[in-house]
């Protein structure tokens, strides 16, 4: 048989973890289509490569994994032929131990290394067993990778991967490396390039995103990034996640205000409200600084929406470093907050710290921080009621949109929106006017007729895609869909790119 006589092989990646894991996945997919792989159909019964893009900070993160391996174990003895693929943080971390406990995985492959993988499943495949490729280091760059992107009119744009800091409770920076930054001319190519492809809107994305330009000792490197993204003709809508309170400085935020299409929209992780904690923590800001960066980023930008990451129940935590943390959410007003019960991250130093705090405790805490931040965020919601707003048109955000005959999307500052159907066609990536007639806690409604729906590039974009010639598609990426990117998908306490 030769290699044109040879049947096509689809693939299937599900994802695991934080915005970079999504990213990762999109080159994933664009290697392998460049490799001669097609995408398995959505709902089909198996595929010839399952690749699993993992993360490594949940507590029982393996047990996980295992259990999902396990479960492929019939499906890959009926497939003759079929590869499991096992990669991200949890394979940087465990190594060997996958293959040791799962022999019928044929590729593990780390973090750094992600451009190795089609090479790495015909090794396998030619010599019928095993290929671990793990290194200590970054190879190529993944955004110079090829990419098959989920969506046509936003995208993930990386302008760093690893992160220098030591959060006891994360263990990215062991298995992420240290930060490194890329140019700021490639970055701008990227962006251009995706502008030309329809892109409307882009989130810059890094581990520690505001600390770019450590690799040059540029501490406004990043404001003067987001200021160059902003000149970029056609790009309606810039966003980035996450920075940390550290870094973010008053250039940044003379940058967003000053920017027209980098929108007023910050997701600033806090992790705890107490000074103790916070130190504990190896967070190097307190609460006095980071209320401090909130005030300043209202005063420059009084609409600004801001959610966080929350941690509930680090070792040590006491009902006075609680209520530190509630009145952190009470004086900041968070949008949203995604809150977490800390759980143990093997391989981290929290891990190993006394004063772990019992399970009935951490709930009862949770359980009041989440009622507060539901009741803030109702009443910051309610704000928006009668506001005219422009919402970017998306794929996938509404779970009920077929049953309420509604069309979702975000507005700039990332709220969700539920919106009546216009009479005239309206395609994701479309802009749609709307005026905002009722607020819940994670969601706004308009309920009346839009007043103005704008086609852009970016609908052109995903009706092209939408007319070619039948795709195989649906990768079971077990998130949700990037038609958001600045909020999809939620953040991973502990590796939550802060």
């Amino acid at each position: 048989m030769t290699a044109q006589d040879a049947p096509i092989r689809s693939y299937e990646i599900r994802t695991y973890g934080c915005q970079m894991n999504v990213h990762d996945s999109e080159r994933l997919s664009g290697l392998l289509e460049d490799a001669g792989y097609v995408r398995a159909p959505e709902g089909a019964d198996g595929a010839d490569v399952v690749v699993f893009n993992t993360c490594a900070v949940r507590e029982n993160a393996d047990n996980r994994l295992y259990g999902n391996l396990g479960q492929l174990v019939p499906k890959k003895a009926a497939r003759p032929g079929m590869q499991i693929a096992v990669g991200g943080c949890l394979a940087q971390k465990d190594r060997d131990t996958i293959v040791k406990r799962a022999p019928w995985v044929d590729v593990v492959f780390g973090t750094h290394n992600i451009g190795q993988l089609p090479v790495l499943l015909e090794r396998s495949r030619i010599a019928q067993e095993a290929q671990v490729e793990i290194v200590e280091s970054l190879e190529t760059f993944p955004s110079t990778l090829p990419s098959r992107r989920e969506s046509a009119y936003a995208a993930w744009v990386a302008i760093s991967v690893g992160c220098n800091n030591t959060c006891t409770f994360c263990i990215v920076p062991a298995l992420r490396g240290k930060e490194k930054d890329r140019r700021p001319g490639d970055v701008l190519a990227e962006v251009e390039a995706l502008v030309a492809e329809g892109v409307i809107e882009v989130t810059l994305l890094g581990q520690n995103v505001n600390a770019y330009g450590s690799d040059i000792g540029d501490r406004e490197a990043f404001s003067k990034l987001l200021r160059a993204t902003g000149a970029v003709e056609g790009l309606e809508r810039i966003r980035f996640t996450s920075p940390h309170p550290r870094d973010f400085t008053d250039d940044v935020i003379a940058a967003m205000a000053g920017t027209p299409s980098v929108m007023h929209q910050l997701h600033m992780p806090l992790q705890s409200g107490s000074d103790r904690v916070l130190k504990a923590m190896r967070r190097s800001y307190r609460q006095d600084r980071y209320l401090g960066i909130i005030e300043k980023v209202r005063a420059a930008m009084p609409d600004a929406a801001i959610t966080t990451d929350i941690i509930v129940g680090f070792p040590g935590e006491t009902e006075e470093d609680f209520q530190q943390t509630l009145h952190v959410v009470r004086e900041a007003r968070f949008t949203q907050a995604f809150t977490f019960q800390y759980s143990k991250r093997p391989g981290t130093p929290a891990a190993e710290m006394a004063d772990q705090i019992p399970k009935a405790v951490v709930q009862e805490r949770y359980e009041r921080l989440v009622a507060l931040q539901e009741e803030i965020s109702w009443e910051e919601n309610k704000k928006q009621v009668g506001r005219t707003l422009e919402v970017l048109v998306a794929e996938g955000e509404g779970r009920k949109d077929d049953a309420t005959r509604r069309l979702s999307g975000r507005a700039p500052d990332n709220r969700l929106v539920h919106f009546e159907r216009p009479d005239e066609p309206v395609r994701p990536g479309d802009m749609v006017t709307v005026e905002i007639t009722y607020a819940a806690p994670h969601h706004l409604l308009a309920e009346k007729p839009a007043s103005a729906v704008r086609r852009t590039r970016a609908g052109d974009a995903w009706e092209r895609r939408n007319a070619a010639p039948p795709q195989p598609a649906g990768v079971m990426l077990g998130l949700p869909t990037v038609g958001a990117p600045a909020q999809a998908p939620e953040p991973v306490a502990g590796c939550s790119l802060d």
